[in-house]
């Protein structure tokens, strides 16, 4: 027990130092970046989905038509805000505990699948307005509004790569919050017959 003591880490097997490579100045410069990415991507995706409506002989369309492009917008807005506020924690240096390290843990999970799902179900209504389905007689609409589409198609692959800036980002903090804790300890058969005897 003592020797865990001077390793760093408590008697229940949980670190309390940042001596680890993810404390290193070099590795907060790196994250702080990669949280920083995500907040220019969602800007850009925001803008440019914002932006997006055509008017000509057929009609007018407008991404607020859609509810999947309105998501799309709102996941942007929500994922940027999180990633500068995320940044501005991570630059400034300080031991990580164990509450803030779960907290980046689930916080980054949840934007993930959050900025996932407003890419997939945008992807399905862009493909639909390509490629129509016979189906339910809904016929293709970037015929007649390509510069809507080519526009929504846009903010969708940067969607995308927001969505992998955040998938990589999950496993920084998944690391720094399950590398705290020590791994189970293994025992041979021989071993767990003498736990065994000794319990009987």
């Amino acid at each position: 027990m003592a020797d865990k003591r001077e390793n760093g880490r408590s008697p229940m097997g949980i670190e309390n130092s940042e001596d680890d490579e993810f404390g290193s100045t070099s590795m907060r410069t790196v994250e702080t970046l990669l949280r920083l990415l995500p907040m220019s991507l969602c800007i850009a995706a925001l803008i440019v989905m914002i932006k997006n409506s055509q008017t000509n002989d057929f009609g007018s369309l407008s991404y607020s038509d859609l509810g999947a492009f309105r998501y799309l917008v709102h996941a942007n807005g929500i994922c940027a805000g999180y990633s500068l506020l995320t940044a501005i924690v991570a630059v400034v240096p300080r031991p990580s505990s164990m509450p803030r390290a779960w907290t980046f843990f689930i916080l980054d999970q949840v934007l993930t699948y959050i900025i996932l799902g407003a890419g997939a179900t945008s992807t399905e209504v862009i493909y639909l307005a390509y490629k129509g389905d016979a189906a339910v007689t809904w016929s293709q609409a970037c015929g007649s509004f390509g510069g809507f589409c080519h526009k929504a198609t846009a903010s969708i692959t940067l969607t995308f790569v927001v969505t992998l800036c955040y998938a990589c980002l999950s496993l920084i903090s998944s690391y720094r919050l399950f590398s705290k804790y020590d791994p189970p300890l293994s025992y041979t058969p021989k071993q767990t017959e003498t736990a065994a005897a000794s319990q009987g």
